[in-house]
């Protein structure tokens, strides 16, 4: 495939290592230095556009793409207040949208995993749950898309449980999301459960980009051939 990358930072150089060592050309790199070269490209010499560039661009990158038709593999978080319009411009345009908030296989797994957890301790409770993100110094978003995602898994099984909150000390009905930036973290997630005897705990470590990055290149392949608005459920089935 020809492949357009709308961000070059760490990500989208281990995106491009991957995408050419499985086959793919990389058409264009894209990023705040030299965006005047978007108008360069059209359905005509891309094939699939993978986005991974900051909150403050994602949006004006995603309208770019919807608007002409390009199936788009987005991984930036931050700007999901815009979903709804970037989702309708899809359709409007016959494009294709491919939105997580993380691309590796692992994550997903752990998204299954988180949920199953919750049915399980949903009629318990004397367990109270909390969660905490570590990423690297670097990132912008706080927080994490992936810690949203597994909240919203959360809140799904958890009755008690209607909306999440960005720190530690949160109302009976919030999740507390503490986010902490450290060195070059990848990525950590965990989900503590605590009662007064006892506490359960599930973690997700990632040990490199390696995996996200493959992820993503994965989900352009998928979506290339195809219109609409899609998620890594399409992609890897449904529980």
């Amino acid at each position: 495939m020809n492949i357009l990358l709308l961000g070059y930072g760490k990500m989208g150089k281990v995106i491009e290592q991957i995408a050419l060592s499985r086959g793919h050309q990389i058409v264009g790199k894209i990023d705040v230095t030299n965006r005047h070269e978007l108008d360069t490209f059209s359905r005509d010499n891309v094939d699939a556009v993978i986005e991974f560039s900051a909150p403050e661009a994602a949006y004006e990158n995603l309208k770019w793409c919807m608007n002409k038709g390009l199936p788009t593999v987005c991984g930036t978080t931050g700007w999901l207040h815009h979903r709804a319009e970037i989702e309708q411009l899809c359709q409007a345009h016959g494009a294709a949208f491919f939105y997580a908030s993380n691309y590796s296989i692992g994550v997903n797994l752990f998204f299954r995993l988180n949920k199953y957890l919750a049915k399980l301790i949903a009629p318990y409770p004397q367990y109270s749950v909390h969660t905490t993100e570590i990423h690297h110094i670097h990132k912008l978003d706080a927080p994490s898309g992936t810690a949203i995602t597994l909240a919203e898994g959360l809140i799904e099984h958890l009755a008690a449980k209607t909306e999440w909150a960005n720190q530690a000390d949160v109302a009976e009905n919030q999740i507390p999301i503490v986010s902490l930036r450290e060195g070059e973290v990848p990525g950590t997630h965990v989900i503590r459960y605590d009662s007064a005897v006892d506490s359960i705990e599930i973690q997700h470590v990632a040990h490199s980009r390696q995996g996200f990055a493959l992820g993503a290149v994965v989900a352009a392949e998928w979506l290339s051939p195809r219109k609409g608005v899609y998620g890594m459920d399409d992609l890897l089935g449904e529980d």
